[in-house]
């Protein structure tokens, strides 16, 4: 299998991995803007772990979320899920540097490697897999309570950090699905086994072995 497959899907899967830690810390997953007066006018924003707010004037005020059990159920769950999803990224970096074919962590033993490889494959899928359910979890939740029309609180619109999680669920998808079709293509592949002349050894041997006589030695003149 070409080398150039398992660098690209490495590459992307690097991209989605670094992508998830630049997403999970982003503080604009939802935004909203509550319009007034030129002092008045505040954008307010939130993130998995923050509330924040800033006026006209550049002052920026956070708040953390006091209690774990207080929150919504869908921000809880997609805490989880963009945490493992970073380790799964961290499990399948590792895993793939062991597997390529120009790694010498594993030696000549070229299935060992696909193994590994394939298991590297693997946590990236499971990676952007875990990522896209977190972001789109999230985006479902903004847009069915901004087009409810009873809907009390703040109206929230779609952030950056959302855009950057998709991006990321994106890239490390790709990375994955190529890192194991690389694998499964690098299995696939038959290597010529040395031959052996077996048969000719056979009849060496058999041409070199004494044949017992039937006749005594004294019946010969």
């Amino acid at each position: 299998m070409d080398p150039t497959v398992e660098v690209v899907a490495l590459l992307l899967g690097f991209l989605g991995w670094v992508m998830v830690g630049v997403a999970l810390p982003n503080r604009y997953w939802k935004v909203s803007t509550v319009d007034g007066n030129v002092i008045t006018t505040s954008t307010i924003y939130e993130n998995l772990w923050m509330s924040c707010a800033t006026d006209s004037t550049g002052v920026h005020n956070c708040r953390e979320f006091p209690s774990l059990l207080a929150l919504s159920g869908y921000i809880q769950a997609s805490r989880a899920l963009m945490i493992t999803s970073v380790v799964l990224g961290t499990i399948g970096l590792v895993a793939t540097l062991i597997g390529m074919q120009c790694s010498k962590a594993a030696g000549d033993n070229y299935t060992l490697k696909g193994r590994i490889a394939g298991t590297g494959g693997l946590c990236f899928l499971l990676q952007g897999l875990c990522t896209m359910i977190s972001v789109s979890w999230y985006a479902f939740n903004i847009t069915q309570e901004f087009f409810d029309p009873y809907y009390p609180g703040v109206r929230y619109e779609i952030g950056e950090g959302l855009y950057i999680g998709w991006c990321s669920g994106t890239l490390a998808l790709i990375g994955g699905a190529c890192l194991l079709c690389a694998c499964r293509l690098r299995t696939s592949e038959k290597y010529p086994l040395p031959y052996q002349n077996t048969r000719g050894t056979a009849y060496s041997a058999q041409s070199h072995r004494k044949v017992p006589s039937t006749y005594d030695r004294n019946a010969y003149v």
